[in-house]
C-alpha cells in the first residue's frame, strides 16, 4: 500500500452533502461546501468510532484545543459509522468538533482514500485534508502503513505546523 492515493495538494475537493453529527446541533445533512464558507476546514478520514486507533486518534485532536477553539481551522472527522454511533462517540469522547456519516464510503471514493483491507472489507484510508474556501486541498496526510491504512495515527504536530504554514498563522501557539 503506498502513499500514491488520494487528492493531491492543490487539486479540487469535491463537494458532497452527508449527515453531519455535532454535539451542539444534534444531525443534520449539511453540504462540505458550507462548512468552507468562513474558514477552512481539516477533513480527517478514519475507519469506526470505538475503534482503539480512532479512539487514539480523536483524543489526540481533542485535547490540542487549538482544533477545536482556532479560529483557522475547523476540524471535522468522517468514516462510515452511521448517525447514532457517532452521537455516543461523541458524547463518550466529549468531543468539540462534527463528525460526517460515510456509510456507504461514497465521500471516501471521492477524495480517492477508500479501499479494500484484505481485499475483502471496505474502509477508508485514515488520511487528513485541509481545504481552504475555494476548495482546493493545501495540505494533505495519508496513512501508508505497509500493511493496514487504518492503523496510523496523524501526526498532530505536523498537521499544526501545516496549517502555519499553509493560513499564515505563525504567530499563534494554538495550545503548543
Amino acid at each position: 500500500m503506498g502513499s500514491s492515493s488520494g487528492l493531491a495538494v492543490g487539486e479540487q475537493a469535491p463537494d458532497f452533502t452527508a449527515p453531519l453529527v455535532s454535539a451542539e446541533r444534534g444531525t443534520e445533512d449539511v453540504s462540505f461546501s458550507s462548512l468552507l464558507d468562513d474558514k477552512p476546514v481539516l477533513l480527517s478520514f478514519y475507519t469506526a468510532d470505538f475503534s482503539p486507533d480512532c479512539i487514539d486518534e480523536w483524543c489526540a485532536f481533542r485535547d490540542f484545543d487549538w482544533f477545536s477553539t482556532g479560529e483557522d481551522v475547523r476540524v471535522v472527522g468522517i468514516s462510515k459509522s452511521g448517525v447514532r454511533l457517532h452521537k455516543r462517540f461523541i458524547d463518550h469522547l466529549g468531543l468539540n468538533f462534527p463528525l460526517y456519516s460515510d456509510p456507504d464510503l461514497d465521500v471516501a471514493s471521492a477524495f480517492d482514500v477508500a479501499y479494500r483491507a484484505f481485499g475483502i472489507s471496505r474502509r477508508a484510508r485514515r488520511s487528513c485534508f485541509l481545504v481552504d474556501e475555494d476548495r482546493t486541498v493545501r495540505y494533505r496526510w495519508i496513512s501508508d502503513h505497509w500493511l493496514d491504512p487504518t492503523r496510523d495515527t496523524p501526526p498532530v504536530s505536523e498537521i499544526h505546523d501545516a496549517i502555519q504554514q499553509e493560513l499564515g498563522s505563525e504567530n499563534r501557539s494554538f495550545g503548543f
